[in-house]
């Protein structure tokens, strides 16, 4: 079956019981046992429970996976898929990263004995040479947080199986319908489905998928023994979120790249971050490894801060806002939000300059973005 087929049907049958075509909310703690010797399926929410079992069912589903673990949020999906490591292990992780995986690698993940290295670029040879005998995961984001820079997924697949190395991709900025990493063969795939997967910034929630038996234990003995897991009303928005994915995607795609080329020719733009247009340095890969380009667009202005501050004072469309993925267009400062809690001379090393907008591009009227931004754009 195709995407939208599955994202609709699969794993979401009609209720036994009732006949109900959603999924119903099962708002319980706990369920009855039949006797003292006989334990079903859910005996615990917290352990598994139907509307979270149906939510996971269909996200390996989406990426081709054979296994879906459901979080309480995106971190939490990190900090699990991060369980198959060991005190000793080391990380190699891409430079442009989400600010919260970068808080888990230094300040969870540090004093707990696993190192991590970021690479100079998102090249696999940058990765390669980052690479120790104690290394034992490969970490990236493709498209990456802010910057919007690609990791050769196929590419760095096979350096990873050559190595005796697990490769773990965050997915969140792509959705499973632009990218599915494990078919490029990667070991994991993380996705913060607060973001594109839930679609309307009204939940807070996460996911890991995997086809390797051996990691889905480990995880999934993590995800029953932490507790960090969704309630059932929250897995019920994300599965109401995912019947949608295709169409969502489609008009985030298509309002960015109109938004990218007109931020491209834009005399007060210093310069655009779009994989879909041709001037980014990556855009055949891109081409190559996904199936489209994303909703999510990043520029830099000439004038630095003080014309960042400008821009977000007159702009009346993008709510200016953290997170991602909505069907409303927001707007925010990486320097001064998202990675806020980075040191000045590490996002400097970054190159997440104090100049960089981030647009997360909604699905509104794509002529009435372009009229607010131009706006907001003027000197």
């Amino acid at each position: 079956m195709q995407f939208e087929t599955l994202a609709i049907h699969d794993g979401q049958a009609p209720d036994p019981h009732t006949g109900s075509v959603t999924v119903p909310v099962y708002q319980t703690s706990t369920f009855g046992r039949d006797s003292l010797d006989h334990r079903s399926e859910f005996f615990y929410s917290r352990i598994g429970n139907p509307t979270r079992k149906a939510l996971e069912a269909t996200l390996a589903l989406l990426e081709n996976g054979k296994y879906g673990l459901a979080f309480a949020s995106g971190v939490a999906a990190t900090m699990a898929a991060l369980q198959v490591l060991k005190p000793g292990d080391h990380i190699v992780a891409c430079n442009d990263i989400y600010g919260g995986s970068y808080r888990i690698f230094e300040q969870l993940l540090r004093p707990w004995g696993v190192a991590t290295t970021y690479t100079e670029s998102e090249s696999t040879d940058s990765y390669a040479a980052c690479i120790t005998p104690a290394t034992k995961l490969i970490w990236i984001e493709t498209p990456s947080n802010p910057l919007l820079q690609l990791s050769d997924i196929r590419s760095l697949a096979s350096l990873a199986k050559e190595r005796g190395i697990l490769l773990a991709v965050d997915n969140t900025f792509a959705s499973p319908y632009f990218q599915r990493p494990l078919e490029l063969g990667a070991d994991i795939v993380v996705h913060s489905t607060t973001k594109y997967l839930g679609g309307h910034s009204d939940v807070i929630g996460g996911a890991v998928i995997t086809s390797n038996p051996a990691l889905h234990t480990i995880i999934k003995n993590y995800q029953g023994a932490a507790g960090a897991i969704p309630g059932p009303w929250d897995c019920w928005l994300i599965l109401r979120g995912l019947k949608t994915l295709k169409i969502r995607m489609k008009e985030h795609e298509a309002n960015a790249i109109h938004l990218a080329t007109l931020l491209e020719q834009h005399p007060a733009v210093e310069r655009v971050f779009y994989p879909g247009l041709t001037s980014h340095p990556q855009h055949e890969l891109a081409k190559e490894q996904m199936s489209g380009f994303g909703g999510m667009v990043t520029f830099a202005l000439k004038g630095g801060l003080p014309a960042v501050e400008q821009l977000l004072a007159k702009i009346k469309l993008f709510v200016l806002a953290d997170s991602l993925g909505g069907v409303e267009s927001l707007i925010s400062s990486p320097a001064k939000m998202t990675l806020w809690a980075l040191s000045k001379e590490e996002r400097e090393r970054r190159k997440c300059t104090d100049n960089l907008v981030r647009l997360s591009i909604g699905l509104e009227n794509a002529a009435d973005l372009e009229a607010d931004l131009l706006n907001a754009l003027k000197p």
